[in-house]
């Protein structure tokens, strides 16, 4: 049952525009601790943008969102990068430093925002890489890396650090179907062994059924209809048949 203390994260009519363009239009979302939530939708329209105002990356123009009961909107940027300490962001394209190997990469977010020892550091390091099965990838440099295994070190990065929220954007884009679904049972792993609480945006309906407790449908800037996976597929609602018909 949710109540108010397990909510992790609510954004509350949330609206963001860029220009005249309205992006967001009174977006309400909780979300409870330990919940894998997933939006979907249509490229270009505004699931990025929401996952970047939870962070504190975009700025809405009206609305509120808290995170561990924190106003994130008009938060001083200090206590800002105190916040983001507890949450992993997953770039829809890795988002890896092309001049550092994957062991620096993964040592980065440590080294800025921790005072581990060196040993620490680099048993940490090890595993994360076990985690995702890639610890013979330690000294490899991100052009070395197969989008596969880019996605892998993403996702270790992102909770080297134990965060209690990931944010994840299009984790499996440019994915072949295969690998799509391994890096989406990978997520789901690492979700039940640490007790991650996350925010999925995606068009990839089999992630969706594999990572998602609650579903979000975002059109026209609002969230149309929401549910489990099964409810949703078993919609009668017109719009909601035809996104499941034309995303799988």
């Amino acid at each position: 049952m949710t109540t108010e203390s397990n909510i992790l994260i609510d954004v509350e009519q949330v609206w963001k525009a860029f220009d005249d363009h309205e992006v967001l239009k009174g977006i309400t979302l909780r979300v409870q601790e330990g919940s894998s939530d997933v939006i979907l939708g249509r490229s270009g329209i505004g699931k990025s943008v929401l996952l970047k105002s939870i962070v504190g990356l975009l700025t809405p123009e009206r609305g509120s969102i808290h995170i561990t009961g924190k106003q994130v909107i008009g938060m001083k940027t200090r206590e800002l990068n105190i916040l983001r300490k507890s949450i992993g962001y997953v770039f829809q394209y890795a988002a890896l430093y092309d001049s550092l190997t994957v062991r620096e990469n993964l040592e980065f977010p440590l080294r800025k925002h921790s005072d581990a020892s060196e040993e620490e550091i680099t048993d940490r390091v090890l595993e994360q890489l076990r985690l995702v099965g890639l610890e013979d990838a330690i000294d490899k440099m991100p052009s070395e890396l197969s989008g596969g295994m880019k996605k892998r070190i993403g996702l270790a990065r992102a909770i080297i650090k134990r965060p209690k929220i990931v944010l994840y954007d299009e984790p499996t884009a440019g994915l072949d179907p295969i690998t799509a679904r391994e890096i989406s049972q990978l997520i789901l792993n690492l979700e039940e062994q640490f007790g991650i609480t996350s925010i999925t945006v995606t068009h990839d309906l089999e992630c969706a059924r594999i990572i998602a407790n609650q579903i979000y449908i975002l059109d026209d800037g609002v969230f149309q209809h929401s549910g489990t996976y099964e409810e949703l597929k078993a919609s009668s609602d017109p719009y909601t048949r035809a996104f499941f018909q034309v995303a799988a």
